[in-house]
């Protein structure tokens, strides 16, 4: 920031003063600020409808459905919290500490549940554990069993069943931030902490997590906050949460303001999540006192205790990623696989994709751009503000859109009416730009983020050079900055791009009339028990997802800086 500062001032000292080389880093800070405020309006309509006056509706809920909608959430939040901290410390520990059988592989592949849906792994377990499934089929063959009375199983169709598909697929979120954290980490700490008499296992809890804990919680935040906003898998389970009790209020009762106050208690529980975390963290840092690292000595595990290793690392992936798509394979290929049949599906999903990614690429690049040529409290909370919408549900999100939006059109379309005549129809609800658009609010913060870590890595006195130069802001842009950000704007388009092909609260809130997604097509062929003929898109929703967890994982093990360096 302070290289920034005296590039402009060098540049004013040194250049003869042009009125538009002053005002364009003021007009990114404006930009920023419109983008932020547009984006922060779908939150602000939920807000706004809290203060409206309840309807006979929401009485209703209140005295008999609203209570099991809390108590379901509540223990979705327990089952998947406990699970993804359980599941994503433990194999990061394992995989960046020691070395076992398979560990190379595993430190990548326990990232592959990160490209498998909550509610397509809930199809491929529906699939796999019921009655006539192979499961207790087998069970039936080997202890002769002949009805359900005979024998007890667990039910995979319950809130505990959610909860379990839920955290097997959102756990890599921990792991990945719990082992970037690890790969940082001082040895100096950790050698410490065994000189003190700790083992493996009390460093672990000793040293470990205490260092490792703002990465840990963040981790989690981030898999409470897709447990809150998930749809599909609670619905096919049957499992009464908020989202599916907004989705039936705004679809079924047709009534937007029950559908907006649930979706105020819902936007609730994030931020009494979020505030929980900011107070019980306090004022406590989490740093380094040395900048030099040395290489991590991996302890070589031996006897039985290497085979564990690999077993607890191998049946997270096992369990959220290979069984279910093997599963989803052999429905498909029973089915036909018939990938042309659901072309159209796909196609609308990549306008929809492509659409968003390269709108919020560009967006991301505004509002990080100005922050750097224009440091300061606006450019901050513009950004800010930008990134609220990653933290709010897609069901919240598509009512605070829709409301606002059809409130537009129904203007539009009366005053061309009143003045020429003329009807408009519906130009935003009718078509895809208000799903664009809550796409942008749920998504810019995944390509802000990758923007902004880009731009860190350009150091300011390039953007000297440039100015030298005679190059202005959007020169320097153009010219320098582009070309050195590629692979992340590559990498945020491309998260964006399979964020939205996943997504599926939002869109079938939002989408219109005969228009369907992969996720849609899926949700609804299995909504039909038809799980055979879901399994096709489901697992093409899948493939795609492959790409960015890839990416990641090529990230993260490069994450550790200084492998040369001494202990300080």
């Amino acid at each position: 920031m302070a290289q920034v500062s005296a590039t402009i001032g060098f540049e004013k000292a040194s250049q003869p003063p042009q009125a538009s080389r002053v005002r364009r880093p003021q007009l990114l800070t404006i930009l920023s600020l419109v983008i932020a405020l547009l984006l922060s309006v779908p939150v602000l309509t939920v807000a706004w409808n809290v203060f409206q006056p309840s309807s006979d509706t929401m009485a209703h809920l209140a005295s008999t459905v609203l209570p099991d909608y809390l108590l379901n959430t509540l223990v979705l939040i327990a089952i998947v919290g406990s699970g993804v901290m359980l599941l994503g410390v433990s194999t990061a520990w394992l995989v960046t500490m020691y070395r076992f059988p398979g560990h190379r592989l595993l430190q990548w592949a326990l990232i592959l549940p990160l490209a498998m849906p909550a509610y397509v792994i809930a199809y491929a377990y529906t699939d796999f554990l019921q009655f006539t499934g192979p499961v207790q089929s087998l069970l039936r063959d080997l202890f002769g069993w002949q009805t359900p009375r005979d024998y007890w199983f667990p039910q995979i169709r319950s809130v505990e069943g959610a909860g379990v598909m839920l955290m097997l697929v959102l756990y890599p979120y921990v792991y990945l931030l719990s082992r970037a954290a690890f790969l940082q980490q001082s040895v100096c700490a950790l050698e410490v902490g065994r000189t003190l008499g700790c083992n493996s296992w009390r460093t672990l809890l000793r040293v470990g997590i205490p260092l490792a804990r703002p990465a840990i919680v963040a981790g989690t935040v981030l898999a409470l906050m897709e447990t809150l906003a998930d749809y599909g898998t609670v619905q096919y389970f049957g499992v009464q949460t908020f989202t599916t009790g907004i989705y039936r209020a705004w679809f079924s009762l047709y009534d937007h303001t029950t559908a907006a106050q649930l979706s105020a208690m819902l936007l609730g529980i994030v931020l009494v999540l979020l505030l929980l975390e900011r107070w019980n963290r306090g004022r406590q840092r989490y740093h380094h006192t040395s900048s030099r690292y040395r290489q991590l000595a991996r302890k070589e595990l031996r006897g039985r205790r290497r085979w564990l290793a690999t077993l607890a690392c191998a049946l997270p992936v096992f369990l959220g990623f290979l069984l279910p798509s093997t599963v989803l394979l052999l429905m498909a290929l029973d089915a036909g696989f018939d990938i042309p049949r659901f072309l159209p599906q796909a196609m609308n999903t990549f306008i929809l994709g492509a659409s968003t990614a390269v709108l919020a690429v560009a967006l991301a690049v505004l509002v990080a751009y100005g922050a750097r040529l224009q440091p300061g409290r606006l450019t901050t909370f513009a950004s800010r503000l930008s990134s609220l919408g990653y933290a709010v549900p897609g069901s919240v999100i598509g009512v605070g859109v829709l409301i606002p939006f059809a409130w537009l059109d129904n203007s539009l379309d009366s005053w061309l009416r009143d003045t020429f005549g003329v009807s408009s129809g519906l130009l935003l609800t009718g078509g895809i730009a208000a799903m664009v658009f809550a796409y942008l609010v749920r998504f810019l913060a995944v390509s802000l983020q990758a923007v902004e870590a880009g731009l860190s890595k350009v150091r300011g006195s390039m953007d000297d050079a440039a100015r030298t130069l005679g190059r202005g802001p959007s020169g320097t842009l153009v010219a320098v900055h582009a070309p050195l950000l590629w692979s992340s704007l590559l990498t945020a388009g491309l998260l964006v791009f399979v964020d939205v092909m996943k997504e599926l609260p939002a869109t079938l809130i939002m989408r219109p009339f005969n228009f369907d997604t992969l996720a849609v097509q899926a949700h609804n062929y299995a909504a039909d028990e038809r799980l055979a003929a879901a399994a096709t898109p489901a697992l093409m929703i899948v493939l795609v997802g492959l790409i960015p967890v890839l990416l990641l994982s090529r990230a993260i093990a490069q994450a550790r800086p200084g492998e040369n360096g001494k202990c300080g």
